[in-house]
């Protein structure tokens, strides 16, 4: 039992980003002495966990080998995961009670009433409620994540995020089919479950298999139902293979990343990026490739017949976290210095006027478009990544302008035009004439963003009056529907700021609705609003501030 309580906890503490484990006892007592021998040895295994972080970070503060910071940094950001999940990790029996069980158990030196409390009333959350523990354990965010059964939960019990089995009981036919079921529920990011064997179960399998198959769809030896290791490894080698042929395709041998070491490296990673920027399905396909090898060699973390293959695993994982991550605050400053740069280089130089003021002033209007895509084509080396920068940028800028003003919907149209011509696999010099259109657009999208101050409108104010613009106006209607939003803001605000979960409320909505059309009756100039106009500027602004406040961004909050 301590062996297999040692082997237990090793194997378990070093697949802890897999999922939730369950051991499987031969019988009560056997749980109870199991816990017993766990516990101990999970606390020194966390406290040798703990103890190898300040070894590595001394390592790493001491080395300035840029290939050798990486690899620290990635094992310190690794065993700070594995010592928060180690130290938040809940184990605990569940097992069926019986008459006279807190004497029997505490023959074996073992109080089960504690753990009868929390089988009986659950886990206890911050706000003082209760969690059954079978809620609990098929919840993936709760810590309790290890449960030492023995007849309880192998049967009609789904837990989609259990990844591993480990089995120390002797079964047979349908219970041993139902048990092995459990670990084989899908779930995102779980290829497989894990089954570890503790007392020779494939010949009870196949029996069961003989007895259980359907008919000429399985040749009772095990096949379809548990896969054996090796297929898992071969299963690993094919996802590998491939994300690089995928990369292979847009250019990029990643066997330049097996020999690259240093700067080498970096720029190498670099090229990997901008390559898969080429189009957006390019992008994707290769995420979705990587996350599939990803799922393959966690399932295979205690396999070492897997490890063969950790290096390419490993580059594949470094170029997917090129993508995922954002840079750092010193490589977005030598990005936005060399975007400048180019933009600086194809604006054309106009004297200044008589409100010139001190310092650096940039007019966008005056960007020579033309010159700036020569400038993009001859000194920028990786332009999909470029191109990605400001998409980035622009992407932002939208969400935000979006959330507080839904007429601004023509610009996140013209930016998806863009991008599709983008993702048609165009030829260089129609990526040249992307970014220049990405640029004129950025442009755009700031003076929108100045247009409210230039109105004399806040935000919200401008949100309305776009709702309310109609084309055709003259100057003094122009004025008399800002009148009209500033008006309609400050009584929609304090008609709203009583009125909590009023979209949920028919009343309260129908209320709501009612109160914008009679405010904009008396308040919108007729002409040239007609009646029918009135109403259907009503509706506009209603369903305006209902997504609003349904989004959780109402317009009684200032």
């Amino acid at each position: 039992m301590d062996k297999l309580a040692a082997d237990f906890v090793d194997h378990c503490s070093t697949r802890w980003q897999t999922g939730k484990s369950m051991l499987v006892c031969i019988d009560k007592i056997t749980c109870a002495r199991m816990f017993q021998r766990i516990e101990p040895r999970r606390q020194a295994k966390l406290a040798q966990v703990e103890a190898l972080i300040p070894v590595k970070e001394a390592a790493l503060a001491a080395t300035t080998d840029p290939d050798v910071r990486e690899r620290l940094a990635r094992d310190i950001e690794s065993l700070h995961g594995q010592a928060q999940w180690m130290e938040s990790t809940i184990v605990e029996i569940v097992i069926s009670e019986a008459q006279n069980e807190v004497r029997d158990f505490q023959k074996w030196a073992f109080d089960i009433i504690p753990h009868r409390m929390v089988m009986k009333t659950g886990f206890q959350t911050p706000d003082g409620k209760r969690v059954p523990v079978e809620d609990a354990f098929k919840d993936p965010r709760h810590p309790f994540r290890i449960a030492i059964v023995c007849a309880m939960w192998l049967t009609g019990f789904d837990v989609e995020c259990l990844a591993t089995l480990y089995i120390d009981k002797p079964m047979k036919a349908h219970n041993l089919m139902q048990a092995i079921a459990r670990a084989n529920r899908v779930y995102p990011g779980k290829d497989c479950g894990v089954i570890v064997d503790y007392n020779g179960m494939l010949k009870s399998l196949r029996e069961a298999l003989a007895q259980y198959a359907l008919g000429d769809e399985e040749d009772g030896d095990g096949g379809g139902i548990v896969a054996p290791i090796e297929e898992l490894v071969v299963a690993l080698l094919q996802a590998i293979e491939a994300a690089e042929k995928h990369l292979l395709g847009l250019g990029l041998d990643t066997g330049r990343l097996r020999r690259a070491t240093g700067f080498d490296r970096i720029e190498t990673l670099r090229d990997a990026a901008d390559a898969l920027y080429t189009s957006d399905e390019a992008k994707r396909r290769f995420e979705i490739m990587a996350r599939q090898a990803f799922i393959r060699f966690k399932a295979l973390l205690m396999e070492p017949s897997a490890l063969a293959y950790a290096e390419r695993h490993d580059n594949i994982e470094a170029i997917y976290k090129k993508l995922q991550d954002r840079r750092d605050t010193a490589d977005v400053t030598e990005v936005l210095k060399e975007l400048h740069r180019i933009v600086n280089e194809a604006i054309r130089a106009a004297a200044p006027g008589g409100d010139h003021a001190e310092g650096l002033t940039v007019d966008l209007s005056q960007i020579d478009f033309a010159k700036l895509r020569d400038e993009f084509a001859s000194n920028v080396r990786r332009k999909h990544a470029a191109l990605q920068d400001i998409r980035d940028v622009i992407e932002k800028k939208l969400a935000q302008m979006l959330a507080r003003n839904p007429m601004q919907m023509d610009f996140y149209r013209k930016y998806q035009e863009i991008i599709a011509d983008y993702n048609r696999e165009k030829d260089r010099v129609a990526v040249e004439e992307i970014f220049a259109q990405l640029v004129a657009l950025a442009s755009g999208l700031d003076a929108e963003e100045r247009r409210a101050a230039v109105e004399g409108l806040s935000d919200d104010e401008l949100a309305l009056f776009d709702l309310l613009f109609r084309e055709g106006i003259g100057k003094a209607d122009r004025e008399r529907l800002k009148q009209a939003s500033r008006a309609l803001l400050a009584s929609l605000r304090d008609l709203l700021r009583p009125m909590h979960d009023w979209t949920q409320n028919t009343a309260t909505q129908a209320e709501v609705q009612v109160f914008i059309l009679d405010n904009l009756w008396q308040s919108l100039p007729r002409p040239p609003f007609s009646d029918e106009e009135t109403e259907a500027v009503a509706s506009r602004v209603y369903h305006y501030v209902w997504q609003r406040s349904a989004s959780g961004r109402d317009l009684a909050v200032v």
